[in-house]
Parts: structure tokens; C-alpha cells; sequence
């Protein structure tokens, strides 16, 4: 009985070796019949199609169809477009670190970056440009203004501009160099005793100088209450990094992350490697919807290792990792090859792209299917819908008239006009609008366009439109027209209304004229809601280690 089981056994492995082995003999040769079949599907085509067919655009559009079977971060990278992809692995590119923004005929200069070539030739935001190497640049696109900004460092540049207010024109001749985003936008001390550090993407070595910044913040302020780690709208970058801006707050050989996709020589763990700077500091990880990738494996991490407190609200929930593969002609194909597990063991992905509903589109997890897992201390988290605070916060919701100003650039117009008015500069920590300086950018305003439809007014909108549909519109339409009367906003009303609001957004443009990027973040720290609430929790232990707690 004993032999008869063995030759049951061995007879079974057999089977099952052969039915694999067929099975992958099946898959290669549905491979290799389907490239033959479309080969030849393009030669008979291109050789008797009555027209002439563009090579170049009837493959991309092959392999576009190919990837919307994929998921968005799969993609195609020609030859042309390596330096984006450059771009987002080290945050650098030839240009002459300005920002752009077309409207009409018109394009401004936005921003500039400090130290930049045109920082160094006196560009200011609210130029007008008019020409690029003598070429008049009216008419053009933004991006293709944005092409002829780039290039290779070291490569000249002429450029011509017109000043916002006197409309003195002048040239600028540089050269193109290096332009190095900064992964820390911004750091320094709140009045609150704590830290701050604002991180906007994971590129290389951006670990180091978030490290930096935070060892300048400890030496500068040894009684600092906590410290703020700031990614909301960070997209992510490389894993690596995120590995080694969480070694910086948590101990060495500590599980970071893992990685399990179909090859399976390459799943691996990422454990920290270092001593870390200070494993004691009460820390605060802040998080946004926009908040993705690399960002979430640090948040993930300080959670699930209860090493800190995650503020904010749910971050994206990109739990994705991805590869490039070198193809013919310097072209590469970037492609998801695995998934991602925080140390708890839980996959933060919140869209399933492996099962589509019959429209094609693929769905977020949905909370019946999430899984429960707890941190190390017991807390309980879930997969499949990124991070979790574990203190949420309300997004911050512009009104229709904010968001109006913005686009309009009549915000961004006015703070033009202020600064060149006001030559002295202001300090950060004391600066703010006046109600009389509020009042005259009400009265720049007038007669200008900004109009728009509040959320209420599309709503109302919506209804009507839905009881024509059906038939029931006339049966209310005397109320219907009383309330969209009642409802009807008054412009100038609105902008008393929102007063605190687009005044903060003035104060924070006009501080970017004078100190640029940094100038705007500082400035919003002072009514930052998140912020304000990661300082509350840093200045309460009891709070903070309440929220580190299982609850009882």
C-alpha cells in the first residue's frame, strides 16, 4: 500500500510538471502565432491599402490599444521622450528654470526658480515674453514655448521680454544649465517649537536632503517638540528613497517594504540600513489625496511601525511598482511589474486594473473587499485604498469665486501690480493685506470678467434640466424660478463673502514675488489647516500617543 501511494505521488508530480510545462508551452506558441498574424497583418496592409499609411502613427496607435489593457503606468517611451523619463527619476533637465502660462496671445512668466539662469538675468514673474531667439513667440502654444525653453545645459538662449507695467522691453542672453528640482521645497521652524519639512517628490538622493534639513532643524532648535514631514501632493519617485527617508526616523534593519510580482527572482524586502538620525522625535507624516507611490510607502511605513502619526486624508493608493525595459531603437517600455506591501503585509492599491466591468473600466476596491491588518503595535489598518490617517482632516475646498480669480490670473495680476508698487520688502511673519489694500484689488477688479457658476447654481441647473426631461418642469416652475432668483449671487457680494479666503491666496502670490516659491509655502503655513492640526497633536502627548494607542 505503502509503494502504491509512492507511484501515486510521483505519477501526480509528473502529471502536473507536464500539464505546466504544456501549459507554458501553449502560452509561448499563442505568442509567437498572434506576432506572426499581426507581422503579416501590417505588411498586407501597407502594401495594398489604397492610400499611404504613416508607419510611426499606425504603430503607436497599435500599442496604445495594446496598453489600455494595462494600467496607466505601463506606457510606451519613445527616444524623444527619455529626458521626461530622466526627468522623473532625478528631478533634473536642461532649461532655464522658469514656469509659463499662455493666455491668448499672451504668455507670462510665472515663476522662477532660485538660482536658475533667468533668476540670474533678473526675470521676474509677470514677464512677458515676446520673442526666443529673436523668433516672436505670439500665437504659439504653451508647450511648444515650453520645448524651445529646454534644452541641452550649456546651450544658448536669447530672450526677449516686455516688463508688466511699463511695458519696457529688454533682452536676456544665457545659457541653458542643470536645472535641479528641489525635493524639499521648503523647511524651517513653526512658531510652535516644531519642525517642518515640505517634500515634493523622490528623486535621487532626495533622501539626503531631507536629512539634511531635518539634522539643520535638530541642531538649530535642540528643544523641538516634533517634527512634520509634509508630502501631500507628492507623487513619488524611487523606491529606494523612500526607503531612505524613512531609515532617517526609523531604526536600522527595520522592514520598509516588500515587493511580489509574477517573476519571482525579483520579489524583495527593503529594510532600512542605517542607524536612524532620531527614533525618539514625535513625528507627524501629512498626507492628501495626491499624495501616491513612495509617499505612501514612508506613511505606510510610520504607521504600520507606530512610529509616528499619520495626518491629513486618504492618500491615492498607488500600490504599483514599475520597471523599465530597454526596446530597439533607445526606446524603453515602462511596466508594472509588481506590487508593493507595507511591514504590516497589507497592498495599498485602490484600483483594481486586473478586473474591468464590461465598459472597460477598472474599479476601486470596494471597502467590502479590504482587508484588515494591524500595525506592530495592533492598531488596525486596511488594504486597498491607500493610507488611512490616523487624524483626518477636511480637504481644503476653494469657492467658485476663488477658483474663478485663479484661472482668470487676476490674483496673480494684482500681486504683479503690488509688487512693483511696493518696493520695500516685507517680512513673512509680518506681512498682511490691509482692508484697504483688499478694498483697491476689489476695486481693480471692476469691470473686469469673473464670472461663474456656483456649486448651488449647477445644481439647480442639473434639475431643471432633468424635469424638462421628464415632464415635471412646468408643474414647478413658478418655484423653480423663485428660488434660482433667491439664489443668484451678487459678484461683489461673494468676494466680501470669501474675504479671508482670497486674501490668503494674495498674500501668498505676492510673497512668491518677493521670495519666490519659498515665500508662498511659508506664507500658507499660517492658515494651513492640516498643519495647524499636526501641530496640535505634536504639541499634546497624551493625544499623540493616544492616537499611537489600540484603542480599548
Amino acid at each position: 500500500m505503502r509503494n502504491r501511494n509512492k507511484i501515486v505521488a510521483v505519477s501526480l508530480l509528473i502529471l502536473s510538471i507536464g500539464l505546466t510545462a504544456f501549459s507554458d508551452n501553449d502560452k509561448y506558441f499563442q505568442i509567437a502565432k498572434n506576432l506572426d498574424i499581426f507581422a503579416a497583418f501590417y505588411r498586407e496592409l501597407n502594401t495594398y491599402y489604397v492610400d499611404d499609411l504613416q508607419a510611426d502613427k499606425l504603430m503607436q496607435k497599435g500599442i496604445e490599444a495594446m496598453l489600455e489593457e494595462t494600467d496607466p503606468y505601463t506606457d510606451f517611451v519613445p527616444e524623444e521622450n527619455l529626458d521626461d523619463l530622466k526627468f522623473m527619476a532625478t528631478g533634473k533637465y536642461g532649461g532655464v528654470g522658469i514656469s509659463i502660462y499662455t493666455r491668448g496671445d499672451s504668455t507670462a512668466v510665472t515663476d522662477v526658480y532660485e538660482g536658475s539662469p533667468m533668476h540670474k538675468a533678473g526675470i521676474r514673474a509677470g514677464d512677458i515674453i515676446l520673442k526666443l531667439d529673436d523668433k516672436s513667440v505670439k500665437g504659439w502654444e504653451q508647450e511648444d514655448i515650453s520645448r524651445q525653453l529646454k534644452g541641452n545645459a550649456g546651450t544658448p538662449l536669447s530672450m526677449t521680454v516686455r516688463h508688466p507695467l511699463t511695458a519696457e522691453v529688454k533682452t536676456v542672453n544665457i545659457h541653458r544649465e542643470e536645472i535641479a528640482v528641489r525635493p524639499v521645497s521648503f523647511y524651517g521652524m513653526l512658531k510652535s517649537g516644531v519642525g517642518y519639512i515640505k517634500m515634493t517628490q523622490f528623486t535621487e538622493n532626495s533622501a539626503h536632503f531631507v536629512q539634511e534639513a531635518f539634522e539643520k532643524l535638530k541642531a538649530a532648535n535642540p528643544t523641538m517638540k516634533g517634527v512634520i514631514l509634509d508630502l501631500r501632493g507628492n507623487p513619488g519617485g524611487l523606491l529606494e528613497e523612500a526607503v531612505a527617508v524613512s531609515n532617517i526616523f526609523i531604526d536600522k534593519n527595520k522592514l520598509i517594504v516588500s515587493t511580489k510580482g509574477k517573476v519571482k527572482n525579483w520579489d524583495r524586502e527593503y529594510r532600512t540600513g542605517q542607524q536612524a538620525s532620531d527614533i525618539q522625535l514625535p513625528l507627524v507624516v501629512l498626507t492628501s489625496h495626491t499624495s501616491a507611490s513612495a509617499s505612501e510607502i514612508v506613511a505606510g511605513a510610520v504607521q504600520d511601525l507606530d512610529r509616528g502619526v499619520v495626518v491629513g486624508q486618504r492618500s491615492y493608493g498607488k500600490g504599483l511598482v514599475q520597471t523599465t525595459r530597454p526596446l530597439p531603437y533607445n526606446a524603453k517600455l515602462k511596466v508594472t511589474t509588481a506590487k508593493y506591501y507595507t511591514p504590516s503585509g497589507r497592498c495599498i492599491q485602490a484600483i483594481d486594473y486586473s478586473h474591468r466591468n464590461q465598459d472597460g473600466e477598472a474599479d476601486e476596491v470596494p471597502d467590502s473587499l479590504r482587508k484588515s491588518f494591524v500595525t506592530q503595535a495592533g492598531r488596525p489598518v486596511k488594504d486597498g485604498g491607500g493610507i488611512e490617517p490616523d487624524d483626518k482632516t477636511e480637504q481644503r475646498v476653494l469657492s467658485q469665486v476663488a477658483i474663478t480669480l485663479l484661472r482668470r490670473q487676476y490674483i496673480f495680476d494684482y500681486a504683479t501690480q503690488y509688487f512693483y508698487a511696493h518696493s520695500k520688502t516685507p517680512l513673512v511673519a509680518e506681512f498682511k493685506l490691509s482692508d484697504d489694500e483688499f478694498e483697491d484689488f476689489v476695486r481693480y477688479l471692476d469691470g473686469k470678467d469673473y464670472s461663474y457658476k456656483t456649486r448651488s447654481e449647477e445644481a439647480l441647473e442639473s434639475f431643471s434640466n432633468t424635469a424638462r426631461k421628464e415632464k415635471y418642469y412646468d408643474a414647478v416652475a413658478k418655484e423653480f424660478e423663485a428660488l434660482q432668483a433667491k439664489m443668484k449671487h451678487d459678484k461683489k457680494q461673494d468676494l466680501l463673502k470669501n474675504k479671508t479666503e482670497i486674501r490668503q491666496l494674495l498674500q501668498e502670490e505676492i510673497m512668491n514675488r518677493y521670495y519666490l516659491q519659498k515665500g508662498r509655502i511659508e506664507t500658507s503655513l499660517a492658515w494651513d489647516g492640516d498643519v495647524i492640526e499636526a501641530v496640535n497633536v505634536l504639541q499634546q502627548p497624551a493625544k499623540y500617543h493616544a492616537l499611537l494607542t489600540v484603542a480599548k
